[in-house]
């Protein structure tokens, strides 16, 4: 499954070296020979669905699925999972960037074969990213990792699981999709294989910092309650302040030497209608998370596909 978002330029190169892949794995008597390709576009605004229907027509093994508009990158690779699990016994998912090193795929499948029911694909090294993005990365799989302890570290969307897996995924209705905590959540035995993230054959990366740190903010609110927890925490923290502050001025004024000015009655105030605010921010975001499940809007629609490579 390969979710495409503007990758006008990559799709033919792309197909060509996983459909190569495949054919080796085939030879290997790894995976079948009637494995194909999926992808998804994600509501691209330039030529990327042109070019899956040319490639579709060229190969046979190649399928499409095109999006009415942007739904995001989690709901496309729902929608290739889904979408398919019914025809294949094994689904890998990949980016269209090729970043994730596909000569890994074939150790995914000896670990099928192996009886594993969940592969993922971890990352060893990310030195293609820039520093900034790495440490990032890092800070964000450590504080996932203390607040849900089924993380994988490295892990991103590099992945394959068999057909049970997937139908188990579907019973998971929720419209906030998480795919990188519900696999783990589901279960069964996994492994890991581990991979050298390479460079991009072309085109640029999707994921800005705000797309990333909204991907981060979406992992903990999806799969924990711990910054509720913690708004509780800092208004018993801001209590005992309050309290302290309060036999302080008593105090003070007791033994005739009352606080003088407005500066630290200011900064409290502030303080406190600054964490205040931010409470209230952190508990609005589970409201409105608990909003859109309410609603039950489709996670995405379908405007067209291949049939079968054409």
């Amino acid at each position: 499954m390969i979710p495409c978002y503007n990758e006008q330029g990559v799709i033919g190169h792309t197909a060509g070296v996983l459909l190569l892949e495949l054919d080796n794995m085939a030879k290997n008597g790894l995976v079948s020979t009637e494995s194909y390709l999926c992808c998804v576009d994600d509501g691209s605004r330039d030529g990327t669905w042109e070019e899956i229907l040319q490639t579709a027509q060229a190969d046979k093994r190649v399928r499409g699925i095109k999006f009415s508009a942007n739904f995001g990158h989690p709901n496309a690779l729902m929608a290739g999972l889904l979408g398919n699990h019914h025809e294949a016994e094994i689904l890998v998912t990949i980016d269209a960037d090729l970043q994730d090193d596909v000569s890994v795929i074939s150790e995914m499948m000896r670990q099928h074969h192996l009886g594993k029911r969940v592969v993922y694909g971890v990352r060893l090294e990310r030195h293609v990213d820039v520093l900034p993005k790495r440490i990032a990365a890092h800070f964000f799989y450590k504080v996932m990792r203390a607040m849900n302890r089924r993380t994988i570290e490295g892990h991103a969307d590099f992945r394959s699981a068999d057909a049970r897996v997937i139908a188990d995924l579907e019973r998971f209705h929720e419209v906030n999709v998480y795919l990188r905590g519900l696999f783990p959540l589901i279960g069964y035995p996994s492994t890991e294989v581990h991979f050298t993230r390479l460079d991009r054959h072309a085109g640029e990366s999707k994921y800005s910092y705000g797309k990333l740190m909204s991907l981060a903010w979406q992992g903990i609110t999806s799969f924990t309650t711990t910054p509720l927890r913690m708004v509780f925490y800092v208004g018993l923290i801001m209590f005992l302040v309050a309290s302290l502050v309060g036999v302080w001025i008593l105090w003070a004024a007791w033994r005739g030497n009352p606080i003088q000015g407005w500066a630290s009655l200011a900064l409290m105030l502030t303080t406190f209608s600054a964490i205040n605010m931010v409470s209230l921010g952190v508990i609005g975001e589970y409201i409105g998370k608990i909003y859109k499940e309410v609603k039950r809007r489709p996670r995405y629609i379908i405007e067209t596909t291949t049939t079968h490579g054409g």
